[in-house]
């Protein structure tokens, strides 16, 4: 099959839904030579900040010499983005082989979903291409996630915990804590970040259970500072001053003290860094569609935000826009899911901005602009309309000022159809 047939065969995959179990993914694995049981891993999951930890702690552990596999998820533009080694994605032709193998692994009894295949194509890539450690982002919840069927990670990390996919995960923080939890294994320090007491005591008893080491931020490791320059982090055995992280945001502070905590944890097991690779390794990554900055006069900012603690943390960053560019106006570009809280999303973001465009992702699920206009009835700001992401863009540049800002935020997906129309590739496909 051709590089094009397999993703399309790929996305076909997601009639299948969204399965929370690991029988099938343990079967499958085991059919292909279990390749997860060769890596030395890191997992990490988290309601928000997880795919940002994973970039930090792989861009460390790459700037200290090491091969480093990266799983994440979703992409924003070319499937390819989820699995990379040493920052290069995984080539057309190595997604073939790969897919060829597992397919043939499935034989009549397996139906694997999308994420499942996909996350059985990383295992056997990372093993393929001997990487040294493999950084895990938990793709939804974590007890049930295919990618928790690695059983002795080096050490795990639950950034946050927050209000998301509750129709899978419930509706209290409580019960989604005890959905992350479940990544942590029997005598494997895990790292915690900032989080309500409630979801804290449910992760605490499930790590006194299992006697697993617990490192919180804020009690056993802290970061000081108010903006990415200028840091410095206080861990259990390790501190570092005057660092530097590559990311965007006071939210990325708690990240990076996350990352920093899961590398120090991993430390005594072999995969450690030294200071020169910690302080070049922050300096230099990146992640797509976090807070990133696209464009000049105006500015244009994307951002993945797309639940009510993200938006918070988006919340920040445009209000200390705000207050050094007095002058500037935010104009915003909003466009969810119709699953997601839209009220609560949006919220936040009211105070800071002076114009919104709606418009929509071309995904199915996405919510009409009718439907997010509907969010807005108490707001007396102007409201425009453009369904097409791209429309809404000009329509946001056509109303701003060189000294304004124009953010785009609401959806992964809408990001991802952003950035593909800007690099001239047309709208991307359906993601999952």
């Amino acid at each position: 099959m051709s590089y094009s047939s397999i993703i399309e065969y790929l996305y076909a995959l997601q009639k299948h839904g969204i399965k929370l179990g690991l029988e099938p993914m343990r079967i499958l694995l085991d059919r292909v030579g279990n390749p997860h049981r060769s890596l030395r891993t890191l997992h990490i999951g988290g309601t928000n900040g997880k795919g940002s930890t994973a970039a930090m702690v792989a861009s460390v552990l790459q700037q200290s010499g090491r091969r480093v596999g990266l799983y994440t998820s979703p992409h924003l533009v070319e499937f390819r983005e989820r699995i990379r080694v040493n920052g290069c994605m995984i080539t057309e032709n190595q997604v073939e082989a790969v897919i060829a193998r597992l397919r043939v692994a499935l034989k009549d009894d397996l139906e694997p979903t999308f994420f499942e295949m996909t996350t059985a194509l990383a295992f056997l890539y990372f093993a393929d291409s001997e990487v040294d450690v493999a950084v895990l982002e938990v793709g939804l919840g974590g007890r049930f996630d295919a990618t928790n069927v690695v059983e002795q990670p080096l050490a795990t990390a639950i950034t946050t915990i927050g209000l998301d996919h509750q129709e899978y995960l419930g509706h209290k923080e409580e019960a989604i804590a005890f959905e992350k939890g479940g990544i942590i294994k029997p005598f494997v320090p895990v790292v915690i970040g900032r989080m309500g007491q409630e979801a804290e005591q449910v992760l605490r008893r499930i790590a006194q259970d299992r006697s697993a080491p617990l490192w919180q931020l804020g009690r056993d490791f802290a970061i000081d500072g108010h903006r990415p320059e200028r840091l410095t982090y206080r861990g259990v055995t390790r501190v570092y001053e005057n660092l530097i992280c590559g990311l965007e945001g006071r939210h990325q502070l708690d990240n990076a003290a996350c990352a920093l905590a899961l590398l120090e944890a991993v430390g005594r097991t072999g995969i450690d860094a030294d200071d020169i690779a910690v302080r070049a390794g922050l300096r230099t990554v990146s992640w797509e569609g976090r807070l990133e900055l696209i464009d000049e006069y105006p500015k244009v900012l994307l951002d993945g935000a797309h639940n009510p603690a993200a938006a918070h943390a988006l919340a920040e960053y445009l209000k200390d826009f705000s207050i050094s560019h007095s002058t500037s106006r935010i104009i915003l570009v909003w466009g969810m899911m119709r699953d997601k809280d839209r009220h609560g999303f949006i919220a936040p973001l009211l105070p800071f901005v002076s114009e919104i465009v709606l418009t929509q992702a071309t995904l199915a699920r996405s919510a009409t602009v009718r439907e997010l206009r509907a969010t807005l009835h108490e707001w007396q700001g102007p409201v425009l309309e453009a369904v097409l992401p791209m429309d809404a863009m000009t329509v946001a540049r056509s109303r701003a000022m060189p000294h304004d800002l124009i953010c785009i935020a609401g959806s992964l997906m809408l990001l991802g159809d952003i950035k593909a129309a800007v690099r001239g590739c047309g709208l991307s496909p359906i993601r999952g």
